[in-house]
């Protein structure tokens, strides 16, 4: 090439598209070890008690009798927690499959409901992502709703800001995407009861409702006002959040020694349409507990575990 202002523009635009490149991976590095450093600081030990029980490779499933406020009625059915720890990767926001020094420690809960509307059945999933360190927001919380009339999905990813994808078969809610600010997540608080309920936030502050109940609502995903209490009663502590401008309150009764299980709960609000909507209390009360590895009991000979759970 004999031309020297053509080698110079060569030259430049390689020197551009690999810094460009680099600017590119610097950004998504920055973005990871923010994640990461968020998730680490403050971190305090785990007690051996805290190890002995979340780390022995099993997963914690109760079972609960539902009574399920929907449509100005109310529902039987059946409600599940299980918590288990996972390794997370803050990049991906997924399960680690090969954890590595960026991978962070998680107590993952899958919350299910299930019951029936008349006719046709609802099917209610939410998962949420808490460090065990207990020193941030969720890492990510998702949420699922079927029903026969169509399904609508959520998902808070925590990264600078929570980053917030919906889908919905209603049109005034369909295909979205948002940024909020940072706030206390009311999903999160039933795994910071599990890890540090002397860490829990009590007061007048802003809170985002739980997401299925602003699915069952209708309403705008945002930090509402709110007021939490904690009251010690025994073997029992009772963690209340009121939300005054919704006219809804959530209360969580759990064991007031480790492990701090979740005995009990009830959320009440105006259930139905319009005017004919009333105030109405959903409840779940414990039916059993089970300590194991269920992802290994997939046969049908593990069929009978659902009867020791009641479901």
């Amino acid at each position: 090439m004999k031309n020297p202002l053509i080698k110079i523009v060569l030259l430049v635009l390689v020197l551009f598209f690999t810094s460009c490149k680099e600017a590119i991976n610097k950004i998504d590095d920055n973005t990871t070890e923010k994640i990461v450093k968020s998730a680490q600081k403050k971190e305090k030990p785990l007690s051996n008690e805290f190890k002995k029980y979340w780390y022995n490779s099993n997963a914690e499933i109760t079972s609960y009798k539902l009574e399920q406020a929907r449509y100005g009625e109310l529902r039987n059915g059946n409600a599940v927690l299980i918590y288990v720890t996972e390794p997370f990767d803050p990049e991906k926001q997924v399960k680690a499959d090969y954890p590595d020094p960026n991978t962070i420690s998680v107590l993952k809960l899958n919350s299910t409901k299930k019951f029936l509307t008349g006719i046709y059945p609802y099917s209610v999933m939410t998962s949420t992502f808490y460090p065990v360190a207990d020193n941030s927001n969720a890492l990510k919380v998702n949420n699922s709703v079927q029903e026969w009339c169509g399904q609508v999905y959520t998902q808070i990813n925590n990264r600078e800001n929570f980053e917030i994808t919906g889908f919905s078969y209603f049109e005034s809610e369909g295909d979205q995407k948002l940024t909020l600010e940072k706030n206390i997540l009311e999903n999160e608080l039933w795994s910071k009861i599990r890890i540090n309920p002397s860490n829990l936030p009590t007061g007048k502050l802003k809170i985002i409702p739980a997401l299925e109940y602003l699915r069952f609502k209708h309403i705008e995903l945002k930090a509402y006002n709110a007021i939490i209490s904690i009251k010690k009663q025994g073997e029992l502590t009772t963690y209340s959040v009121d939300y005054p401008e919704l006219e809804r309150n959530l209360t969580i009764n759990y064991t007031t020694l480790f492990p701090h299980t979740i005995e009990s709960w009830t959320e009440t609000y105006k259930s139905g349409f319009g005017n004919n909507a009333k105030v109405m209390t959903t409840k779940a009360t414990k039916i059993s507990r089970l300590n194991t590895a269920y992802w290994q009991q997939n046969s049908n000979i593990h069929l009978s575990l659902r009867d020791s759970l009641g479901i």
